[in-house]
């Protein structure tokens, strides 16, 4: 069929202006690209099977790869032709018995490539929608699985990660970069906050940190084999010491990926069977959000935004490492920059970087600590001054100090609950009655996921026995991962997409400025908070339950402490 007779037919099958799907093919666009992204990948490849006559694949149960053709054909191969090997109920004598998955049936040099590997044999073509042809690779080939087994083939049988190699060579090696460049990406299209490099007996695992649960990334085996090549490109990345392998190294990279500015902070420990490396993904164009973006709302919400428009007093958000501390902070801070505050922020590390203020990167080998630092800030006339986060008796006097001389001053702590916070600081060594007189409001927050708006089910009569447990009185409906849930491709297979904090919240009245003076314990404030109509991180929780937005089993799995119901 003549390729413009082809690009008519098309368009009248998808109603596109075949005029400018033809200057788009004329750039150099492949038809079946241009198609997909003007009508969507699924109607695309609707209408390619139907036009040209070819299987239609459309679930990834009908994706799933034949394991013969897997093993016959070298990765490569299928990486490199985007095409996956299909089971086949056709005779042997006919195509071969091969049948592949397309998602540009119209491109030749892909059906070349696999003809060619298969000693001539042409293929019969299934058509399978872009993206979702996509994941299926990734899933059953692996990350980079054309890198990886072009590396290996060049490298011979004999080396290992932790063999004798040209480290600065190897790591400069354009397949080595393209690879670590694939995996980074891979961890951006699914929202990873964390990347793992870990060395194992026998293999080498990549995991990723998406929505605060570990998952294994799918590589090829051979991955071990160049280790140590991978580790030496981060190190270089992050401009470390690629020689030293004997003691931890800290660095930052800057990476532009998928057109976004991501700032990456590496951490590299030596382990047992070589070098594990840790990745903090910090993506400056989905860093800050608005308060009403962290998930607070009503008391809660109007209650931080009376704190921060007080003049002077500390405001403190506790809970622990990856609890969105960090943000909540900035969020508040990017409510109030204005140009009549000066803010200063002195951080280890600087996460996010805000416009209009001045931001102080904590530097432990120049002697700049926490508690310097934030010295010079006093004498720099701020008006909020913002704390990473208060690890001592020495950061937590000046902290202190510079509340009672007229200074908002914003920090986290790290305790379980609200109430844990006055004690923390008293044991820190802060007089009872500085913690009271200039304590101000005290947050405790966690992060819960937030269930997949594309798979999410009420749950039946058994599940929602159960549910009912914690939530006496309700009788909306309640949702959540069921005994049968498997998900859907939107979410990964987990059921959730997303996450959103919960609060708790805890103003000094009165009552408790006098209970912490007089060395109240952390159940005692409790008690007065909540009669004074604090909301506990649980109750919070569970109210994201009862709009559908996360189910029980999320809200306890993060608010398991007795302390915190």
């Amino acid at each position: 069929m003549a390729q413009n007779s082809l690009q008519s037919l098309l368009c009248a099958e998808l109603t596109l202006d075949e005029a400018a799907l033809g200057a788009r093919v004329a750039a150099g666009t492949p038809l079946a690209g241009a198609l997909a992204d003007a009508a969507g990948d699924g109607p695309a490849a609707q209408a390619m099977a139907g036009v040209l006559g070819l299987p239609l694949a459309t679930t990834a149960a009908e994706l799933q790869p034949d394991p013969a053709w897997l093993a016959r054909i070298p990765m490569r191969v299928w990486a490199a032709a985007r095409a996956l090997p299909l089971p086949s109920n056709l005779p042997s004598g006919e195509n071969g018995g091969l049948r592949i998955a397309l998602a540009d049936p119209l491109d030749p040099d892909a059906q070349d490539t696999v003809r060619t590997a298969c000693g001539g044999i042409v293929p019969q073509v299934v058509v399978a929608p872009r993206q979702l042809l996509h994941e299926a690779l990734r899933e059953h080939l692996g990350v980079g699985a054309d890198t990886v087994q072009s590396l290996v083939d060049g490298r011979g049988e004999e080396q290992d990660g932790r063999g004798e190699v040209d480290l600065g060579a190897d790591a400069e090696d354009a397949s080595i970069i393209r690879l670590v460049n694939q995996v980074l990406q891979e961890a951006l299209e699914r929202r990873a906050t964390d990347v793992h490099f870990e060395p194992f007996e026998g293999r080498f695992a990549v995991r990723y940190r998406v929505d605060g649960m570990l998952v294994e990334a799918k590589l090829p085996p051979e991955v071990r084999r160049l280790q140590a090549a991978i580790v030496s490109r981060l190190k270089i990345l992050a401009q470390l010491d690629i020689a030293e392998k004997r003691l931890p190294q800290d660095g930052r990279i800057k990476l532009r990926l998928l057109g976004r500015e991501v700032d990456v902070r590496v951490s590299i420990i030596p382990m047992l069977h070589g070098e594990a490396v840790v990745l903090r993904l910090l993506d400056r164009s989905a860093a800050l959000v608005g308060l009403k973006g962290t998930g607070m709302a009503g008391r809660d919400l109007e209650l931080f935004q009376r704190a921060l428009d007080l003049p002077h007093g500390i405001v403190l958000v506790t809970g622990p490492t990856g609890s969105g501390k960090t943000t909540s902070l900035y969020a508040g801070l990017s409510r109030i920059n204005q140009p009549d505050l000066k803010i200063v922020t002195i951080e280890d590390p600087v996460e996010y970087q805000l416009d209009g203020i001045n931001q102080i990167q904590v530097d432990t080998r120049t002697g700049l600590t926490f508690a310097k630092g934030l010295r010079a800030i006093l004498r720099h006339d701020p008006d909020v001054v913002l704390i990473g986060e208060i690890r001592d008796r020495e950061t937590a006097e000046i902290a202190v100090q510079a509340s009672l001389t007229g200074h908002l001053v914003l920090s986290t702590l790290h305790t379980n609950d609200a109430p844990g916070a006055v004690s923390r600081l008293i044991d820190m060594g802060i007089e009872p009655f500085l913690v009271a007189s200039t304590l101000e409001l005290v947050m405790a927050q966690r992060l819960v996921r937030l269930l997949c708006a594309h798979c999410k089910k009420p749950l039946d009569a058994d599940a929602r026995a159960d549910a009912a447990l914690v939530l006496p009185g309700f009788t909306g409906p309640v949702y959540g991962p069921g005994p049968d849930f498997k998900g859907c491709r939107e979410c990964g297979g987990t059921g959730y997409s997303g996450r959103c904090g919960i609060f708790e919240m805890m103003p000094m009245t009165a009552e408790l400025r006098h209970r912490a003076g007089e060395r109240s314990s952390s159940q005692d404030l409790r008690r007065i908070a909540n009669a004074n109509g604090m909301v506990s991180l649980r109750d919070d929780g569970l109210r994201l339950v009862m709009e559908g937005r996360t189910s029980v089993e999320e809200v306890l799995r993060n608010t398991h402490d007795g302390a915190l119901k």
